[in-house]
């Protein structure tokens, strides 16, 4: 950590954003003569759509390619890039230190104003870093000037862990612990702004209607087809390979799973494969080299991991529970092809797989045509279509 870090960590708030504030201008300065990064150009469709800063998963660009395919609509995704963190493909970015650049922020505020509906991540700041915690200045700037606006949640940001530590036997969060504390904080600052700014809220999980039960479900969207075209047939090696990607481990129960499949692994049972640092683009020959997927053990859901393992038809092993099952059965009439296990049951559950392989590579059978269905971006742009219809012509 630097010096000047330390400091600004022990100021009070506002002295501290204002800090913050002054250090990005003094940094923007050198780029007040360079040329600005381009921006996509402007469409002509009646209903213009952005959405942005976050790009999770590479989802505000999958959405925007799905509502792209909507009459009339044309759309662009927008998301910060931090050094050292994975990118997925988006329409256009700005590196962070552009984003604190008074330049680069006016362009950028006729560039976003231009649409007619702006789809904002996760609440935060979308016309850069001008010293406020949350996106809620920007959105009024937007809807001042007339704009549609939603609010769109991942996960996280919105979830909050209390309630979440009452419903899931398994769940991660626990009084006391860093990471619970700053997710609850956050999820409630982000919920008191959901309530007070009374906009449409899209949610990309439907286990977090039970945190927005006013909000729609945007499912998560892929393209099933470089995770079908990497795919190998299952079992076909000497030994049959898990894998994991521990994408957050302490809320996907990586100890867990470790401990579980590298058992099984001494024991000869199986080739355990714990991937960390392989961009996106690489993970299609990963999972498709794979026979079992674990996902996680925590959280009671699926999400882009899952999908992508489904399309791939491997054979995903992860905690959904009951009432995400029960609800994508009430929303769309289908069942989640994905095998139930949790930290208890692991153990048995791929074993019981390995030994019946026939009825194994049945379930995972179903793993393709259930995100052709539902998260092939068809059904994400049905779940938009309604709010881009509310169209403010600029």
């Amino acid at each position: 950590m630097t010096v000047s870090r330390s400091i600004r960590e022990h100021l009070p708030a506002p002295l501290a954003r204002t800090a913050g504030a002054v250090r990005r201008r003094l940094r923007g300065l050198r780029y007040s003569y360079a040329q600005l990064p381009a921006f996509p150009p402007v469409a002509t469709t009646p209903v213009r759509m952005l959405v942005g800063p976050t790009n999770s998963a590479g989802q505000g660009y999958a959405w925007a390619q799905a509502a792209k395919t909507l009459p009339e609509v044309s759309a662009v995704s927008f998301s910060l890039h931090r050094k050292g963190q994975f990118q997925f493909t988006t329409d256009y970015g700005v590196p962070l230190a552009w984003f604190g650049q008074p330049r680069w922020q006016r362009a950028q505020e006729q560039y976003v104003g231009s649409h007619t509906h702006v789809l904002v991540e996760s609440l935060r700041p979308i016309f850069g870093a001008r010293g406020f915690p949350d996106a809620a200045a920007d959105i009024a700037a937007l809807r001042a000037a007339g704009v549609n606006v939603g609010l769109l949640f991942h996960g996280s940001d919105i979830r909050l862990p209390s309630r979440h530590a009452k419903r899931e036997r398994w769940s991660p969060f626990t009084p006391g612990d860093d990471l619970t504390e700053r997710l609850e904080t956050q999820a409630r600052r982000h919920a008191e702004l959901v309530e007070s700014l009374g906009l449409p809220v899209f949610v990309s999980t439907v286990d977090l209607l039970d945190d927005v039960p006013d909000a729609h479900w945007l499912p998560v969207a892929i393209d099933p087809a470089p995770w079908a075209q990497a795919a190998r047939p299952l079992f076909a090696g000497e030994r049959p390979v898990v894998v994991h990607v521990p994408s957050n481990a302490q809320l996907k129960g990586t100890d867990r799973i470790d401990a579980v499949l590298t058992d099984l692994h001494d024991r000869g049972v199986l080739e355990y494969r714990r991937i960390t640092g392989v961009p996106h683009s690489g993970m299609p020959g990963v999972i498709g080299a794979a026979d079992i997927v674990v996902d996680q053990l925590r959280m009671g859901l699926y999400g882009v991991a899952a999908a992508e393992a489904l399309a791939a038809g491997r054979i995903v092993v992860s905690y959904v529970g009951e009432s995400v099952r029960h609800r994508v059965r009430t929303l769309t009439g289908r069942e989640v092809p994905i095998v139930e296990a949790d930290p208890d049951t692991l153990g048995d559950v791929v074993t019981g797989l390995i030994a019946d392989r026939d009825a194994a590579a049945e379930r995972a059978a179903a793993g393709p045509a259930f995100v052709a269905e539902l998260h092939d971006g068809r059904r994400s742009a049905e779940a938009l279509t309604s709010w881009l219809s509310s169209k403010e012509i600029l």
